[in-house]
């Protein structure tokens, strides 16, 4: 059976990964994080069925069809429209969360994927382009919804010393649902011209077994503590999470993170901008996810045939090497997912950034001397696949994770609104753009998303602290130092540091700090 420690000396807890844990990140990331990573590549093998389809019911309404520019505008909205979803959904996800808690978000928004599924499905019998595109839009709801919530959920209902790791399981389903779209769209299974309706519509399936067993598991026990105020449901999900054993000093720390919030509401958007003891978390929250989008990884997931081609794989090798990709972000995600804990956040993501930016260049040094030396093509294939496994070995997943652990609950979901309203906007600008992007710039348009790649990663360097095996609390105090220490007390360690007064996030007023005389510096 797993165990949890308690420590009393020093408050420390160390917990064990339980089967209901895993159960949960299993489940949660499945119906949501793995629809997420299908959607992005789904369009990807049947683009010349999809645009035939919308060319075809043209024809059969107006008898002319439509020229080349508008045919690639309506494509380009067709992919891009499932980031305008996505924007939509991680701005209704606060209202979500705070009323129906994070487990019922996840499965009440399961209805989004089912009427998606239907629409998209019946476009072909219909004879409607517009379904299509409805059904994408509201796909892109959902994972706009579950890209927040999911990684929420998980962050709170994991102990501090697993919270890496579970934060990092959607991440690997993320890959999962990429490969799982370009292993379906090969010509050998749904990649023919008959079944596209079936390939876009298939995303149903994960999201009715998540529907059929989440249910049965627990709410979040912070959310029940500190939010529904129900001591009872807390002890209940905590206990169903850490199987038998001492959860006193968990619940402990949850209740201080609830006096310091007892005269807090839940924040708005417009609330949170204005709190001045969170401004570094905001900032560090909008770069890393602004970073991750325009990183040009979705530029890679949706046009991934056309990148090969212009690097000169043959045309039937090319559904092949893309789904060989899919592999690599699997094994990516699962070296961050179980590297975390032990080399910590700042590591992955800096590595995983600066990788990125290394191989954005070298897709540019290669498309530019493919011509003359045929050997760089192979150069071209594998900076991809070096952009794609640097992104899924920490930039896939540890801005949502990121999010959950520089915020206290009553920032939270405001701080997820800013991510992921941010991360969507770039999303679509990168699926939108990305076309005319490589059309005026040719093989420059990767210098762009590389120079990003590295200042992203130099961010992480110089703002951003380490916050592996920390309570919300101590990371909240990290940043209170940050924002209040002096640097002539730069030095000062944050145990010997007693906030004698605190304002509703943890930060102090007036610099009233009292130094422990008991504590020697080092």
């Amino acid at each position: 059976m797993a165990e949890e420690v308690l420590i009393p000396s020093s408050g420390k807890i160390t917990s064990q990964l339980t089967g209901s844990l895993l159960a949960v990140a299993f489940l949660t990331s499945l119906g949501s994080s793995m629809l997420y990573g299908y959607n992005l590549a789904v369009v990807n093998s049947p683009a010349v069925y999809i645009k035939d389809f919308y060319n075809q019911s043209v024809v059969n309404r107006n008898g002319t069809g439509l020229s080349e520019e508008t045919l690639t505008l309506m494509y380009s909205l067709t992919v891009s429209v499932f980031a305008i979803g996505g924007l939509l959904g991680s701005v209704i996800v606060g209202i979500l969360v705070t009323r129906f808690g994070r487990k019922g978000t996840v499965v009440n928004t399961t209805v989004l994927v089912f009427i998606a599924s239907l629409l998209m499905g019946f476009s072909r019998i219909c004879g409607s382009p517009e379904m299509i595109i409805v059904g994408r839009f509201i796909t892109g709801i959902h994972s706009g919804i579950s890209l927040s919530v999911v990684p929420m959920y998980l962050g709170e209902i994991a102990p501090k010393n697993l919270r890496g790791f579970l934060g990092l399981v959607p991440s690997i389903f993320i890959g999962t649902g990429v490969f799982t779209a370009q292993i379906l769209g090969l010509h050998e299974l749904l990649g023919k011209e008959e079944h596209w309706p079936l390939f876009l519509s298939v995303v149903a399936v994960p999201t009715f077994i998540q529907l059929m067993l989440l249910p049965w598991f627990p709410e979040s026990p912070r959310y029940l503590l500190i939010e529904k105020h129900n001591v009872h449901a807390t002890i209940t999900a905590l206990k169903w999470y850490r199987a038998k054993c001492d959860i006193q000093a968990e619940i402990e720390e949850m209740q201080e993170e609830q006096r310091s919030l007892s005269s807090v509401e839940t924040l708005s958007v417009w609330k949170l901008f204005q709190d001045d003891t969170v401004r570094w978390q905001v900032l560090s929250v909008m770069v890393i996810n602004i970073g991750m989008q325009l990183s040009g990884i979705d530029a890679i997931w949706f046009y991934t045939n056309d990148i090969f081609e212009d690097a000169g794989i043959p045309a039937p090798e090319i559904p092949y090497t893309t789904a060989g990709t899919g592999i690599i972000e699997i094994i990516a995600g699962l070296v961050g997912c179980f590297s975390i804990e032990k080399l910590g956040r700042r590591p992955l993501m800096i590595g995983g950034f600066t990788m990125m930016g290394i191989c954005c260049g070298g897709i540019t040094v290669s498309l530019i001397l493919q011509a003359h030396i045929p050997f760089m093509r192979y150069v071209g294939v594998t900076c991809v696949v070096g952009i794609i496994a640097g992104f899924c070995i920490g930039p896939a997943g540890v801005p949502f994770l990121i999010t959950a652990e520089l915020f206290k609950q009553s920032h939270r979901p405001a701080a997820y609104i800013v991510g992921g309203s941010l991360n969507w906007l770039s999303n679509f600008t990168v699926g939108f753009v990305f076309p005319f992007l490589q059309m005026s710039a040719g093989s420059y348009s990767y210098l762009v998303f590389g120079t990003i790649c590295l200042s992203v990663a130099a961010y992480v360097y110089v703002v951003i602290p380490e916050t592996k095996n920390k309570t919300f609390m101590e990371i909240s105090q990290m940043f209170t130092k940050k924002e209040a220490v002096p640097l002539t007390q730069g030095l000062i360690h944050v145990d010997q540091l007693k906030l004698k007064k605190m304002n509703g996030y943890g930060g102090m007023e007036h610099a009233s700090l009292e130094f422990d005389s008991s504590s020697s510096v080092p």
